[in-house]
């Protein structure tokens, strides 16, 4: 037994000791199988995070919803995911090889992506375009993945609700958005659908974009979702078809206010020099209060400068 236990403890040195993809996959198998066996005692989102692929603990949470759900070859969609080194998708990717479409503007975006994995292995489609409320349907209907999934995620970092609001409603068991904490946690607010929407050519500060979490939980319960929480630092809220959601009842029974979810975790704001300023919220919204933001409460999209709402945020 002492053998098997040093051979074991010498396995898992030599992965930690790199940090290539495959040790990056096997130690956070090795984790996440370990975790479920904690899955029938969780309350809080924040409980089973754990990143491999993913930008914060998105992979360990994801991994949770699916086993809740019995789902264990997931079909999935995910728009805005770079070169596919950090993404929401990839680890379920690796360990199923199932079918699924990643979406990305960037260049060269399939040759970056083969960097990363092998694309002969699997049912990955790979889509390079940039993604509107004006085609993404049309994008869906293209790879036949427009219905019955089990994962979808989007982060594009600008219109993400002018794109989720044109999808059939229930698109997917489970589904991952990012939001905007720094437009707070009372007003249903949004950047306005402009095309070719860019974070950082809209306001150097990178801090207009997107919606708030409110708007976004809004939007989602009109699509047939319950909300069920976000990754600790407060950027990526997780949704659940509201038929479904029974399997997460103690999670549910724990959520907190909204406030609590929009406080700025990432400050990741930043001067005309392109540096990293830190800058709280309210320093954020002075940056930005000449610009426009749409309020979509009670779906009316009356346009308002920022600083015409600053002081109800």
């Amino acid at each position: 037994m002492n053998k098997i236990k040093e051979r074991v403890n010498n396995f898992l040195s030599n992965i930690l000791k790199k940090n290539d993809a495959q040790s990056k996959f096997m130690l956070g198998n090795i984790f996440l199988k370990l975790a479920k066996k904690e899955h029938h005692s969780i309350n809080n989102l924040h409980e089973v995070e754990y990143k491999v692929f993913s930008q914060t603990g998105e992979d360990g949470i994801i991994d949770f919803m699916l086993s809740k759900l019995n789902i264990s070859n997931s079909k999935f969609v995910e728009i805005g995911v770079g070169d596919y080194s950090e993404s929401n998708t990839r680890y379920i990717y690796e360990k199923s090889f199932s079918k699924g479409l990643i979406v990305d503007i960037k260049q060269d975006f399939k040759e970056k992506v083969s960097k990363n994995i092998d694309l002969w292995k699997g049912l990955l489609e790979i889509e390079n375009i940039e993604v509107s409320a004006a085609n993404i349907n049309q994008i869906l209907e293209k790879y036949e993945l427009n219905e019955k999934l089990d994962l979808f995620s989007i982060d594009i970092d600008g219109v993400d609700y002018w794109v989720i609001e044109k999808l059939r409603s229930k698109i997917s068991k489970i589904f991952v958005l990012e939001y905007n904490p720094t437009f707070g946690h009372n007003l249903e607010i949004t950047v306005p659908n402009k095309k070719n929407f860019n974070r950082f050519q809209a306001h150097y500060s990178g801090c207009y974009y997107g919606a708030s979490l409110k708007a976004m939980i809004k939007l989602m319960q009109t699509k047939g979702y319950e909300f069920i929480g976000t990754n600790k630092l407060n950027f990526n809220a997780f949704f659940v078809e509201s038929e479904l959601s029974n399997n997460f009842n103690d999670i549910k029974k724990n959520l907190k206010s909204l406030d609590y979810y929009t406080t700025i975790k990432v400050r990741d704001s930043k001067n005309k020099d392109k540096k990293l300023d830190f800058l709280a919220r309210k320093e954020r919204l002075e940056q930005l209060k000449d610009l426009e933001i749409i309020d979509v409460s009670k779906k009316q999209n009356k346009k308002y400068k920022i600083n015409d709402i600053i002081l109800s945020i």
